[in-house]
């Protein structure tokens, strides 16, 4: 008998508690919309008061980063499945969104380069500056012919430090990435010595040496900057090169030097001075690019 008291008033507990919530507009939305008996949302009206602070949360929210949620970017949702009521966590327009727009760096492999590159974009570009007009027109013209499958060179981007040139070749790659084209961007001073450091390592050595060689598109960023080697120049630079120009496959570069300034610096390795090798590597930089001189604002600086 005492149970059965106990019983009636936890009923009658939950028929208080579930009219009180059928105040709240919201909550009313939320279970008119549930196809199943009252007894069982009454049951659950904690967790439906938990949902419905939730998608009240999603309605006020002006970003992601001032989501309320218990697990920000997602909303606890009640829905009816197999004639018993379920909650899950749904992901929100917001980081959908957010989603879909990193989703496109999964085509693109970054190594040691800035992270600001990594959301560089066609309408983040300051054209503030008419030197930077011919650079953002081949760009453009390089983003619409490749999509076009048309035979089409990279670019030597080579100017004054902090002019932009690394972000103007990011966003390309950026761009093209969200076409699902395949992409890397190396920072090559410090992929050489990447390569050094697993030199004892020959499968690592051997499967991002044979990566960089075969992706698609590929942007050498600050050659010029490393101390050269035999081995650098001839062995890991000469070979990506010969690679790629064999297999017509675009090729990117960034550098503080002019080729007449990297021709110079490719010369000299180890106090010994080879004229024809430094040569060798810069042909082969001319049958993959069209050299174009930035001379910007440092926008470092700023």
């Amino acid at each position: 008998m005492e149970k059965l008291k106990l019983k009636q008033n936890d009923n009658n507990l939950l028929k208080v508690n579930y009219a009180k919530s059928l105040n709240d507009k919201t909550f009313q939305k939320v279970v008119e919309r549930l196809e199943i008996d009252t007894n069982t949302k009454m049951k659950y009206t904690t967790r439906l008061n938990e949902a419905t602070k939730e998608i009240k949360n999603c309605q006020n929210c002006s970003s992601l980063l001032g989501c309320l949620n218990s697990i920000p970017g997602f909303c606890l949702t009640p829905k009816v499945l197999n004639k018993a009521l379920t909650f899950s966590y749904q992901k929100c327009s917001k980081k959908e969104q957010a989603d879909n727009m990193s989703k496109y760096q999964n085509n693109i492999y970054y190594y040691e380069i800035p992270s600001i590159l990594k959301s560089a974009s066609f309408k983040n570009i300051y054209k503030d500056d008419y030197k930077r007009l011919e650079i953002i027109k081949k760009i453009k013209s390089f983003y619409d012919d490749y999509q076009n499958h048309k035979t089409v060179k990279g670019i030597y981007l080579n100017g004054n430090f902090g002019s932009g040139k690394s972000y103007l070749i990011g966003a390309l790659f950026n761009e093209l990435a969200k076409l699902d084209y395949q992409s890397a961007i190396i920072y090559f001073p410090e992929f050489l010595r990447s390569l050094k450091a697993n030199f004892n390592n020959n499968l690592e050595y051997q499967e991002r040496f044979e990566f960089i060689k075969k992706i698609p598109l590929l942007l050498i960023d600050d050659i010029g900057a490393e101390k050269l080697t035999d081995w650098a120049r001839d062995e890991i630079l000469g070979s990506i090169l010969q690679y790629r120009m064999d297999f017509n496959l675009p090729t990117f570069f960034t550098s503080n030097l002019t080729l007449l300034e990297l021709e110079n610096h490719l010369q000299v390795t180890n106090g010994t001075i080879d004229k024809v090798k430094a040569r060798r590597i810069i042909e082969r930089i001319k049958f993959l690019s069209e050299e174009v001189t930035l001379i910007s604002i440092n926008r470092r600086s700023e």
